[in-house]
Formats: structure tokens, sequence, C-alpha cells
């Protein structure tokens, strides 16, 4: 989708503001996308009673002004900062990473045999001098435009039983991940349906990061 402007993309220098494995893969595979990985250091501390879009949009949001604040937007400083957070969510109810064997337990037992969502919120922050992306100002931050969205996908968990959530745990997969599983690997077999986007459930939603890009990408 985004092959047309892909070489002029990569002219320009982008920070993608995570750490996580599965983004860079998702952008640099799928995408062709380059750019340097410099994680943010937001303390994700957002208030978790907030509806789960909010509560990811915010998140994503401070990733990006944490680590455009640090690298000071100015000379010589990115022309494009990418930033995402992924929760999933049930009843209203947000789940990260589990903290520990017994919480990671907890989430698979409660998705089993039921429908939960996976939603992603992404920033993306450039210079407000920038003559290649746009964007809107963001209040207290004047030098900075932005551009956020959202994307939710719902995932349908087989029905699991003690025995297989425990032998799932044992391989340490899901430690490290939103709703103590991993949909790219072994998790994938407590998966029996997918409704949206399954980059999504990775957590990175693909199209419509390409939709969104194309949209702020000024065709000089």
């Amino acid at each position: 989708m985004l092959q047309s402007v892909i070489s002029s993309l990569n002219s320009n220098k982008i920070v993608l503001a995570s750490g996580s494995p599965r983004r860079k893969t998702i952008l640099q595979n799928h995408v062709g996308l380059k750019f340097e990985v410099i994680p943010s250091t937001f303390e994700e501390n957002i208030d978790k009673s907030l509806p789960p879009i909010d509560y990811v949009r915010e998140t994503a949001k401070q990733k990006a002004l944490e680590v455009a604040q640090r690298l000071c937007i100015g000379k010589g400083s990115p022309d494009l900062i990418i930033s995402a957070d992924t929760v999933v969510t049930q009843d209203n109810q947000i789940f990260e990473k589990p903290k520990d064997r017994e919480d990671a337990y907890n989430m698979l037992m409660r998705f089993s045999g039921r429908k939960h969502s996976v939603c992603t919120g992404v920033t993306l922050v450039c210079p407000a001098t920038s003559t290649v992306f746009t964007g809107s100002k963001v209040n207290g931050f004047e030098n900075m435009l932005i551009t956020q969205f959202h994307e939710s996908t719902d995932v349908m968990m087989t029905t699991l039983t003690p025995e297989i959530v425990n032998a799932y745990i044992d391989t340490g997969e899901c430690m490290d991940k939103a709703g103590g599983y991993g949909v790219q690997a072994i998790g994938a077999s407590i998966v029996e349906g997918i409704y949206g986007d399954y980059y999504n459930v990775m957590g990175f939603p693909l199209h419509r990061f390409c939709k969104e890009l194309l949209e702020i990408y000024n065709k000089q």
C-alpha cells in the first residue's frame, strides 16, 4: 500500500518509540520501512478505569511525546516518531501483560470459550515545521504535530482446560504479551477465530497504519 512512496518515506529520519520485536518485524518486513528503534521511557500509569480505546490512545500519545521531548524536535531530530500501545479487553476491563504465572492463568481461563477484543492506539508525531508530514498541533507542544488513531479486533478463544493453560504457560511465551498469549506463535493454536486485522492482534494495525500514513504524507 505504501510502495509508491516508500523510497521517499525512507529518505526521512523515522523513529519507532517501541521496543516490541513484533512491531519492528511488522514495519520492516511488511511495510519495508527504515527506522531507528528508541523505546519510550514513559511510565505507563494511565488510569485503567478509562474506556480501553481512550486508554491506548492516551498511552501511545504519551509514549510518543516522551521520545519527542527527549530527542528535542528541531534540527537533526526525527522527521517522524511512531508509537503504539496494545491491550486486550473483555467486559470493559483492560488486560495488559501478565504480572506473573497466576495472572496469566487467570487471564486465559477468563477468555476461554469467549470473545475478547485487542485494541491498539497509534500516535504519529512530527515537527511542526515539517514539509513532508502533516498533523494537528499538540497543546503545550507547539513545535510538534500529532496524528492519532486506533484499531480494535475481536478474537474468539477456544474452550481451555487447566491442563492446556498450564502447559501453554510453561512455554514462557505468554509473559511478555498483552492478554497472556501470542497469536503469531504457539498461542495461535488456542484461537478459534479472528475478526478484523490479524496484525493488530500481534500488536500493530498494519493496514490502518499504512492508510493513515498515506493521508498525512504530503506528496511533493
